[in-house]
């Protein structure tokens, strides 16, 4: 990578185990070889510590909801249950979704050192929930709507077969769950941000893991609902529970949508504090910050650009050696000039 501006630059990188490397943007020149256009004397892999980890995962939960989908609409078939079959094919939908997820992560791993991706493949899994959450949503208002039409048109509901199915379902949801949540936090709720935890927060395993919530949170009300409805005659609690797990689902989808959006266009949610520690490190009396740009580039890692005015200007490297201690911060350009 070149640079056209006169100021000297630095990058520093390595965390979760790379080494911590200074690279000058112009070492490479003279070198007797010919460079590719985008190619760089170092690397831009900014994946998760746990994105492999977490890619096995998906897989696994995505083979074992195929295994689970087929066995229904076999059954389905055979029995002529169109109720098993119709969960099959709904048990698709997200399936489909968290093939999205992994391969996302198949794609970042391989292509995680082309140098045409400027910085990296680690948001490829943040574009791969953006459109998982879109596809959520649109799940969300399919059973919203479904169930608003049976609560104006009731239909005859068979509860000893409904409930046998919607057990299953929860079965294998809360398997597929508890594999997700192992490898992140705070799946349904909001940004975090994980100073010095020892990894990210992964948008593309909330995605996979909100898909397997949204069917168990459907099996549990529907559960619920077929209850009252075998003990009290209530038709009219299982679509009202249909329309309410649509809500929740829909709420989920939403801080998914919104959350991996802000990381796609570089947004810096207010509860960001990578900027305050930055300024804390460099500034002084001599040396003040005059422009700064920090935004994410993967899970758990950040970039930054440092523009500042000093007195008294040191090296790029001096400059460096003050951020070293972020843990998040894995790639910094630092521009120096005299005040």
């Amino acid at each position: 990578m070149s640079h056209d501006h006169p100021h000297p630059h630095g990058h520093s990188h390595g965390r979760h185990g790379h080494a911590h490397h200074h690279h000058d943007h112009h070492d490479h020149h003279g070198h007797g070889h010919r460079h590719e256009p985008f190619e760089a004397a170092h690397s831009h892999v900014f994946l998760g510590d746990r994105h492999d980890r977490n890619a096995r995962r998906t897989m696994f939960v995505i083979a074992l909801t195929a295994a689970t989908m087929v066995i229904e609409i076999v059954a389905g078939t055979i029995y002529g249950s169109m109720a098993l079959v119709a969960d099959g094919w709904h048990m698709s939908t997200h399936a489909a979704a968290m093939l999205i997820a992994a391969l996302a992560y198949v794609f970042a791993r391989r292509q995680a050192h082309n140098p045409r991706f400027t910085f990296g493949t680690g948001k490829v899994g943040d574009l791969a929930a953006f459109a998982s959450a879109v596809i959520l949503a649109i799940v969300a208002i399919y059973i919203g709507w479904e169930s608003l039409s049976r609560l104006m048109n009731p239909v005859t509901i068979n509860f000893r077969e409904a409930a046998i199915i919607a057990v299953v379902g929860l079965v294998v949801n809360l398997a597929s769950a508890w594999l997700l949540h192992d490898g992140g936090h705070d799946h349904a709720h909001g940004y975090n941000h994980d100073h010095g935890h020892g990894h990210g927060h992964d948008n593309n395993l909330r995605a996979a893991y909100l898909h397997v919530l949204a069917d168990a949170l459907t099996s549990v009300l529907a559960i619920f609902a077929l209850v009252m409805g075998a003990i009290y005659g209530l038709q009219w609690i299982d679509p009202a529970m249909g329309i309410v797990g649509a809500l929740v689902i829909a709420r989920w989808s939403w801080t998914l949508i919104r959350d991996a959006g802000r990381v796609l266009v570089d947004y810096v949610p207010a509860g960001e504090d990578l900027p305050e520690e930055i300024r804390e490190a460099v500034e002084t009396d001599r040396d003040v910050i005059t422009d700064l740009h920090v935004w994410q580039v993967g899970p758990g890692h950040h970039a930054a650009i440092v523009a500042l005015k000093s007195s008294a200007p040191a090296t790029p490297e001096t400059y460096k050696s003050k951020l070293a201690h972020i843990h998040d911060l894995s790639h910094v350009t630092i521009e120096v000039q005299p005040a």
